[in-house]
């Protein structure tokens, strides 16, 4: 069977770095699936949950903005931040996602109501991708 080799990178250095069978990714544009053969291509992605496939198991991570790029079966995914499902600490992003919604029901300036909508998505992400892990 062929694979992928995918690599997520993030400013603390290289979360995953190996091969897969599939990759699903939250793009700006909609969710996208890659397997072997894709076409070359690049995406902005979204705060969401990346899967990946690789031997009959799935793996979850949270990811925020950045980019995919796919070329060559290899998908490289650079985001400002990256964890995966078993590190992500459920309490701390609920804590996180309350905090969020408070600012946005205050918030009166547009940038930091949009500062707070981002950081609202990332937390749900982060909590969506913590349960699966339970």
């Amino acid at each position: 069977m062929k694979t992928l080799f995918l690599e997520v990178l993030t400013p603390e250095g290289v979360l995953v770095s190996q091969e897969v069978d599939m990759v699903v990714v939250p793009g700006t544009e909609g969710e996208f699936g890659v397997l072997p053969g894709h076409i070359n291509f690049l995406s902005g992605i979204v705060p969401g949950e990346l899967r990946f496939y690789h031997g009959g198991s799935s793996e979850y991570i949270a990811v925020s903005s950045g980019f995919a790029e796919v070329s060559n079966n290899r998908v490289s995914i650079v985001t400002d931040a990256a964890e995966k499902a078993c590190d992500i600490d459920l309490e701390r992003a609920c804590r996180a996602r309350d905090r969020a919604r408070e600012r946005m029901e205050k918030e009166k300036d547009p940038a930091d109501f949009l500062r707070a909508e981002v950081a609202l998505k990332k937390a749900i992400s982060r909590i969506k991708v913590a349960e699966k892990a339970i």
